[in-house]
């Protein structure tokens, strides 16, 4: 039973702290059942929440897992015990404070909680699990919805305490009016039958209209240097070489003349135009995607230098926030300006009903919900995006990144569930650094894969990222290559190159075959079986196989179940 409750509340400017279920500020109600956790605040006066949070103790073993869900896509996913530390950013970021730290912890939630670099202690978003290592049941612990806000599980796996947190900073609430906090699913179960309770009973999603993906997306090989040539190059050695395979060709970031102006083509990259990329791509049977990041606008944008007033502003300063690093920096458009909403339904009608385009992928979604403003939650906020994503795409496909997940379950149709690969397999300089979680790291990404693999096929269609099998601008052994193919198709069913497969030759073909055709995967068990090492029990079409792979070389048994 949660017992304590710790509890910040604005009245006017004066910050209260409490300790009770009933304070000056507002009355808690907490009912608990062996099957779900439900918690109402009702207002006793004008109130802006700062922080609530529920701790009961529980005792933690040295073979107990804790399932550690990130802040968003990027965010590094895994499950944890109780002597594993959680890194946070560089420590420089920390050293220096203000600005640097929020710029070097932009694309999370580090500037906002205390949750890192904390032996045993770990955090976990929207959901998480316990279980025993090797053992098949978890107890899961799931919010209903993240409308309300965010919802964090917080384990102190050596202290023994176990809180339930909710993000409701920037909350305003009138006397009298009552706010849900809590509304959580306590399911114990098998594995792959508690999140089936979770999201299709307790949820209430339904399960995607797409069920597999493949094919070619631009990025992972020229990234912003792309061209009509390259594009069109490599659609015919996609047809030439995986057309029975592959059902979807995606042009990513580099086509517009600037982030934000998405209507506006670079005309030396694109003499045509979009919509002439896209009616290629149909003239070949494949699905047409494009790349956009709906909310952000670079800082020499046109819209940006023309709608100011469209931009995300800070209650305390009123001046533009810096959304972003990329581009050189960008703002973000905020979703609850009139104009700023049009613009976002206009550009989206242009792209999908005039260029044709079937697939959206929109990235850093985040930036819309990083200060919580209006009275409204960060969870509220990713929310209302969503829905404004989905209200301007209609019935097209949305495949969504940087996002946190819990706002668009069942509302995507697939969605990026890990970082960025790096096509540096043992890491650049950057992942040495350990700026973040979430900067471009293969490790990272199939981390992500193995642990978020139960959200396929629930929440949405699972996109674990690119798997690489160029030979060119790549350093990468055979075996590392096959090591992340492999468990991307497993744990996954949207399946990229940026290869022109073109240059593949007969031994390739076979590999991304292999990789990207549509079959049955059902894994029994995967965990970490030392620091590097994980170890998959799966089958593939039926025949059992194990995967034991040393995550930081490659080097395992991948050669015996490819």
């Amino acid at each position: 039973m949660f017992k304590t409750i710790k509890s910040e509340v604005f009245i006017g400017k004066s910050l209260i702290k409490s300790n009770d279920f009933d304070n000056r500020a507002f009355s808690f109600k907490l009912e608990e059942t062996d099957s779900s956790i439900k918690g109402v605040l009702t207002a006793k006066r004008d109130i802006k929440m700062h922080s609530l949070e529920i701790t009961t103790e529980k005792e933690f073993a040295d073979d107990d897992l804790f399932f550690k869900n990130g802040y968003q896509s990027w965010s590094t996913t895994r499950e944890v015990d109780k002597d594993f530390t959680f890194k946070g950013l560089i420590p420089l970021a920390y050293t220096l404070g203000g600005f640097p730290k929020y710029c070097a912890g932009i694309m999370s939630d580090y500037g906002f909680g205390d949750f890192y670099n904390k032996k045993g202690c770990f955090h976990s978003y929207t959901y998480t699990y316990f279980r025993k290592k090797g053992e098949p049941n978890i107890t899961l612990y799931g919010s209903k919805t993240e409308r309300k806000g965010f919802t964090l599980f917080i384990a102190d796996m050596q202290n023994g305490a176990f809180t339930i947190k909710k993000d409701i900073e920037g909350l305003i609430l009138k006397a009298g009016e009552e706010y849900e906090v809590f509304d959580i699913a306590i399911i114990n179960d098998e594995y792959e039958a508690a999140f089936d309770k979770y999201f299709f009973d307790f949820v209430g999603v339904k399960e995607p209209k797409i069920k597999h993906l493949a094919g070619y997306t631009s990025w992972y090989n020229y990234f912003s240097k792309i061209s009509e040539d390259i594009c069109l190059r490599d659609l015919e050695g996609m047809d030439a070489k995986a057309k029975d395979c592959t059902n979807i060709f995606q042009i990513d970031d580099g086509y517009q003349t600037a982030t934000g102006d998405w209507l506006s083509t670079d005309p030396k990259k694109f003499p045509n135009g979009m919509k002439y990329i896209a009616d290629k791509i149909h003239e070949k049977g494949y699905l047409a995607g494009i790349w956009l990041a709906p909310f952000c606008a670079q800082l020499t944008s046109q819209v940006a230098k023309d709608h100011p007033e469209w931009m995300i502003k800070s209650e305390k300063t009123g001046r533009k926030v810096l959304a972003h690093l990329g581009w050189g920096g960008s703002y973000a458009l905020d979703i609850y300006n009139d104009g700023a909403r049009n613009y976002i339904k206009h550009f989206f009608d242009v792209i999908l009903n005039d260029w044709g385009y079937d697939m959206v992928k929109l990235d850093f979604l985040f930036t819309q919900c990083y200060f919580p403003r209006g009275g409204r939650t960060r969870g509220e906020i990713m929310c209302d995006g969503i829905d404004l994503l989905r209200e301007a795409c209609g019935d097209k496909l949305i495949l969504g990144c940087g996002v946190p997940l819990g706002a668009c379950m069942g509302i995507f149709d697939a969605c990026r569930i890990g970082c960025d690969a790096n096509k540096v397999f043992v890491g650049d300089i950057v992942n040495k650094m350990g700026i973040n979680n979430e900067i471009p790291s293969t490790q990272n990404s199939m981390i992500n894969s193995i642990f978020r693999r139960h959200l396929d096929g629930r929440a949405f269609c699972n996109d674990p990222d690119v798997l690489f099998l160029r030979d060119n601008n790549l350093k990468f052994t055979e075996e590392q290559k096959l090591v992340l193919g492999k468990i991307n198709a497993v744990c996954g069913n949207v399946l990229f190159v940026s290869d022109n497969m073109g240059d593949y030759n007969d031994k390739t073909v076979e590999y991304v075959k292999n990789f990207f055709e549509d079959k049955k995967y059902e894994v029994k068990n995967a965990e970490f079986i030392n620091d590097t090492d994980v170890e998959i029990i799966f089958t593939e079409e039926g025949v059992e196989k194990t995967l034991i792979v040393n995550l930081y070389t490659g080097e395992g048994n991948i050669f015996d179940v490819v």
